[in-house]
């Protein structure tokens, strides 16, 4: 069995880039194709394996460049990838790892982590809700594009892998899959993360700084509470959140994973206001003791399991609502259980999601679905 492993690009640290840096742990002698490759900030797990990129590399020196430049280039760029010579392609995709070109007879997996959202969701982007005029009409015809070639390329997948039921659900609703799709969850490095014996002050927030992740409403919220709060993250949207944060909230990127970690388990609480169909930065300071402050909605739900009338048996609080009020009262509640929450019990709901499980998980899947192919293209007369 030849084995190819597809990522869409590993410009960053992500939920994403940990799926393909787990896919490299479960089939070590793959290679890894991917659209552009930053070795310095992506997991450095990947200098142990052989990536190839396409020749969008040259352009997509950062991962800002990489964006910038997406349409037309890296969507050709992608299109023209070739792993026609893999028995067994092992996608993980947010956007464009569907689009490399492909023999007709190999086994095709897609671990779907959402469907491409700048093409099916585009309300998510605050360029495309604020844009008016020419330009609003200019990124219609953008995602037009962009939902006919991700329809295309997305119905070569022969089997779907969702990393949660609801993504299972957008899989089958914008892709027409008919085929049954499993959820696998994604994975957590729970063994990067630790316990602390003392906890600072401060709320904590990992994220990319980004429209959709609603960092802008926690930093209304922490400007005006005068709580701190540490962000960790990088995006498009960072010099214009940084002027909107008062005194008490800090930025950092960058961080090694000891630094990381160290954040992790000596906040307060994690803050996760946004929407994610799964979440893995809540699971990590679970994977810390710390419990979190989320939104009620998406993958947390399946995650967590939020205060009710026992702090000691809760790993978070969920507001309803993405409001500044919302966030302020669960904030507040916070403020006032903190120290009540059991932090080994926290630390134990993480262990459920951690990699090796997901590892093995993928490698069953991988074999299984590899033999019954075999079985249908090679019968036992």
């Amino acid at each position: 069995m030849k084995l190819a492993i597809v990522h869409d690009d590993l410009m960053r640290r992500g939920g994403a880039e940990q799926v393909a840096r787990c896919f490299h742990y479960a089939f070590p002698e793959a290679p890894i194709f991917t659209l552009a490759y930053d070795a310095e900030n992506t997991y450095p797990d990947f200098k142990n394996s052989r990536v190839i990129t396409s020749w969008y590399q040259k352009l997509a020196k950062d991962e800002s460049k990489m964006k910038k430049f997406f349409f037309p280039f890296g969507l050709l760029a992608m299109h023209q990838l070739d792993v026609t010579l893999f028995d067994v392609i092992l996608i993980s995709s947010t956007y464009c790892a569907k689009y490399i070109k492909v023999s007709p007879g190999a086994l095709v997996i897609n671990y779907c982590h959402q469907p491409f959202r700048l093409a099916w969701y585009p309300e998510s982007y605050g360029e495309y809700v604020q844009a008016r005029g020419l330009k609003k009409q200019l990124l219609r015809t953008v995602i037009s594009v962009l939902q006919h070639y991700d329809f295309k390329a997305a119905q070569r997948t022969d089997y779907f892998i969702a990393n949660t039921a609801e993504t299972s659900i957008k899989i089958k609703e914008i892709y027409t899959s008919s085929k049954e799709i499993q959820v696998i969850y994604p994975p957590v490095n729970t063994k990067n993360f630790y316990v602390a014996s003392h906890q600072n002050g401060y709320y904590l927030m990992v994220t990319r700084l980004e429209y959709y992740k609603k960092v802008d409403l926690a930093i209304e919220v922490f400007n005006q509470l005068g709580l701190p709060l540490v962000i960790v993250g990088t995006g498009t949207k960072e010099k214009e959140l940084k002027t909107q944060a008062k005194h008490n909230i800090t930025f950092k990127s960058r961080l090694s994973a000891l630094e990381l970690s160290k954040l992790y388990a000596e906040c307060r609480a994690f803050i996760f206001p946004q929407h994610e169909d799964f979440g893995i930065t809540p699971l990590e300071a679970n994977a810390s003791g710390r419990p979190v402050i989320a939104y009620a909605a998406g993958g947390v739900l399946h995650t967590m399991l939020p205060y009710k009338e026992l702090v000691a048996q809760s790993t978070a609080v969920f507001f309803k609502n993405q409001s500044v009020e919302a966030l302020i009262e669960a904030v507040s509640l916070m403020e006032n259980i903190y120290a009540d929450f059991d932090p080994e019990f926290i630390r134990q709901n993480s262990l459920r999601f951690d990699e090796s499980t997901f590892i093995k998980s993928i490698q069953n899947f991988v074999l299984d679905k590899y033999g019954a192919e075999y079985k249908n293209l090679h019968p036992v007369e």
